[in-house]
């Protein structure tokens, strides 16, 4: 009889693209079996915790890539000790799939890394940073050689122009940032929605891009991608005035022509 030797890994699912460029690097290892998909996601809204994202675009990006979803709901707010009871409950379910390894697309900051590894402590399972200090500059244009392509959706008014909101991802872009932003939004500056890459590819209806403002001056800007309908009011795409300013964008990749997710 033969025993695979791939260890089963849950991967941490942002929605964006650090999470899915780790599904990529994750699937290049031999020993390794991608077998679950890990986000959390805001129970009155809906929506990915960190991004966002809607709940059934999460679950598309979870049917293209072939990796089934574990969706960890949590409160609005939510304090310190509901998100760990909630990881509690996570890693029982993780175990009792067989699951050994559980990787994280982090870059660079430590107590991250400290936390998470503190976290799976004693747990049998063994944290995994595909990503992780990889200099910014040589993982975005990794990024899009390998690919993958965006329309930025959301911008910090504080360092870009509100001319950044909609624009591709692409070698353009990351020529015309300032040198003070970084071109994967580390240190909070982005957040991404991947919907295209190596790891699997997406099909959406067609979607314009509109720059909105939120309020106060140091709000972000959001590019909403909606229908062209003249009677639709606009709607910023964030969960409530605390939303994260950042940079950030729908990832694509397809061969045959630009799409958008709704």
């Amino acid at each position: 009889m033969e025993h695979s030797c791939e260890k089963k890994t849950w991967l941490s699912w942002s929605s964006g693209k650090d999470s899915a460029w780790s599904l990529y690097r994750l699937r290049q290892q031999p020993d390794i079996e991608v077998t679950g998909l890990v986000t959390t996601v805001n129970e009155r809204h809906q929506r990915v915790a960190m991004h966002a994202v809607r709940l059934s675009l999460l679950q598309a990006q979870s049917e293209a890539a072939g990796v089934p979803l574990h969706v960890v709901p949590i409160p609005s707010p939510c304090s310190n000790e509901a998100y760990e009871a909630a990881m509690r409950r996570l890693i029982e379910e993780a175990k009792e799939a067989g699951v050994t390894q559980m990787a994280f697309g982090d870059l660079f900051l430590e107590d991250i890394r400290a936390y998470r590894e503190r976290q799976l402590s004693g747990t049998g399972i063994t944290p995994l940073f595909p990503l992780w200090q990889i200099p910014t500059d040589r993982l975005a244009r990794e990024m899009v050689a390998g690919g993958l392509r965006a329309v930025i959706t959301c911008i910090d008014p504080r360092h870009l122009a509100s001319t950044f909101a909609g624009r591709t991802f692409d070698a353009a872009f990351l020529s015309d940032l300032p040198k003070e932003v970084d071109p994967c939004g580390e240190r909070g500056s982005s957040i991404a929605l991947q919907s295209r890459g190596r790891c699997f590819a997406l099909r959406s209806p067609s979607r314009s891009a509109r720059s909105l403002r939120g309020t106060g001056l140091s709000s972000p800007i959001f590019c909403r991608r909606q229908k062209r309908r003249s009677d639709e009011k606009d709607s910023a795409c964030r969960l409530d005035s605390g939303a994260l300013p950042c940079l950030g964008g729908l990832f694509i990749w397809n061969d045959g022509g630009r799409e958008r997710l709704s």
